[in-house]
């Protein structure tokens, strides 16, 4: 494919990314017993994540700036949002997985034409590596926690508007699942932005769920630390179900834990199973067939509620389509 021009590329951003479904839960509201829950459904997007966010920003960010390649290590949705949209802008994809890591979205990625290698070790390694090549051969670094990782919040803020100009004002809270924290660090960031420019009443309280004990931003919260800690990579285990939310070290992990602090926030631990029945819920009361990771935000809502009763208001929560 020959290389998009910028103009062409920002026209087909436009025409693919963003504007995802939301709409009200009234099935789940009678499951979980609070408020109004709306849905914002990233699978809309054309991988069906909120990564193509993430991912089409990061590609039109190089082709502004000249760059031939684009680089990332992913444990399997960021890679096939980075070569799509690499694809649409005619450039080339290297992509890292983790040695050990089953994502089955490998061949999207081929497909695409990215150039996926293993590397052993976990993702962090994979990402250390990742970064060491774009140094190297002067490749476009799309990393959580690099250089660029500006281009990712200001993407993620996005998701903050479009809720906005649904809502026409900012919920009560926002609750996402919670990985390297860059998506919560995103919507704090856009949520923040509209209260600075007076078009909301408040900033929502930010809520962030991850799997059970093996994410280093809930260690954080849950110890009442000032920051992100590193774990033991000995420590973790990755399932099929909990991959995309675990790590010993969340590289977008000190903003996410700012989010949670600067509004009165939860962050909550979730087991694999609890995340797998919420996800078969979805899909019957209100026809979403969700990635069952991304239900640890909404069920780190729900355990808050359950906490402390949540007054009668609107909640939102985040989700991610699962790949057929």
């Amino acid at each position: 494919m020959p290389r998009a021009t910028v103009d062409a590329f920002e026209a087909v951003v436009d025409q693919l990314v963003g504007d995802t479904l939301f709409a009200r839960a009234r099935n789940l509201e009678r499951h979980l017993g609070f408020g109004q829950i709306w849905l914002k459904f990233e699978g809309d997007n054309p991988t069906g994540t909120q990564k193509d966010r993430i991912a089409f920003a990061h590609v039109l960010d190089a082709l502004r700036r000249g760059y031939d390649a684009v680089t990332v290590a992913t444990c399997g949705n960021y890679g096939v949002a980075l070569a799509l949209a690499a694809e649409h802008a005619g450039m080339t994809c290297e992509i890292v997985i983790p040695e050990g890591y089953h994502t089955k979205r490998i061949a999207e990625m081929t497909a695409r034409g990215a150039h996926v290698r293993r590397h052993p070790g976990t993702y962090e390694d994979a990402v250390e590596h990742s970064q060491a090549l774009a140094k190297q051969n002067e490749w476009y670094d799309t990393n959580p926690g690099g250089a660029n990782v500006h281009v990712q919040l200001t993407a993620y803020a996005e998701i903050a508007t479009e809720i906005h100009d649904q809502l026409r004002d900012a919920p009560a809270a926002v609750a996402a699942p919670m990985s390297n924290g860059t998506t919560l660090a995103g919507l704090h960031r856009g949520f923040v932005r509209l209260d600075r420019r007076g078009r909301v009443s408040r900033v929502p309280r930010m809520v962030g769920g991850t799997s059970w004990r093996k994410n280093p931003i809930a260690t954080a919260f849950r110890n009442h630390l000032d920051e992100v800690p590193e774990l033991s990579p000995a420590a973790i285990r990755e399932t099929v179900t909990n991959e995309p939310l675990i790590n010993w070290r969340s590289l977008d992990g000190d903003a996410a834990l700012l989010a949670l602090r600067d509004t009165d926030g939860f962050a909550a631990d979730v087991s694999d199973k609890r995340m797998q029945t919420m996800a078969r819920l979805l899909k019957q009361e209100q026809g979403l067939h969700v990635l069952p990771a991304s239900t640890a935000g909404l069920l780190a809502l729900a355990a808050l509620h359950e906490q402390s009763p949540l007054a009668r208001d609107r909640y939102v929560a985040v989700l991610t389509g699962r790949a057929p």
